[in-house]
């Protein structure tokens, strides 16, 4: 199923709970004018179809002591499909890893990395990330500020 198959009120839904994944059906349904009952089933499609994938609470990271967020690019010396999944797979180990995205251009990961500061990113590097096999060439970026972070995707 696409988004063209979806109706008004199935995006209208989508557009409330990306804002707000907390919203209760009852609350839905009355800022759309639909009845309690359509909202529910309307949902539990969703989530079945899956457009929800998941209903999360996102953090402050820094009231967590995660303050220091960073963008890892990684090079890998071997592109084969197996090296490719087992890198995948290891990086996804690390709770310090909250994304990996395969990229096109010149290297071939981007990751991004939260930790409390920088000494935890440098054991976090040297340890763990420096440690998985057919890495060529790691090079990060470091946060200064943060001007917009949005979950929610346009409908």
């Amino acid at each position: 199923m696409s988004l063209q198959e979806l109706d008004p009120t199935d995006l209208q839904i989508l557009k409330l709970l990306q804002k707000n994944a907390s919203l209760t059906n009852k609350e839905i349904a009355a800022a759309l004018y639909k009845s309690i009952a359509t909202i529910h089933e309307r949902v539990r499609r969703l989530k079945e179809q899956g457009y929800i994938l998941r209903t999360v609470a996102i953090l402050d990271r820094k009231k967590i002591d995660k303050s220091l967020l960073a963008f890892s690019q990684v090079l890998l010396n071997d592109h084969t499909a197996l090296t490719l999944k087992q890198f995948e797979e290891e990086v996804s180990k690390f709770p310090e890893v909250m994304e990996c995205f395969q990229m096109t251009g010149t290297f071939d990961f981007i990751l991004r990395i939260a930790t409390r500061d920088m000494e935890e990113y440098h054991h976090f590097y040297r340890n763990k990330l420096a440690t998985l096999p057919n890495i060529t060439t790691v090079q990060s970026f470091f946060v200064l500020s943060e001007t917009k972070s949005e979950t929610a995707y346009p409908l």
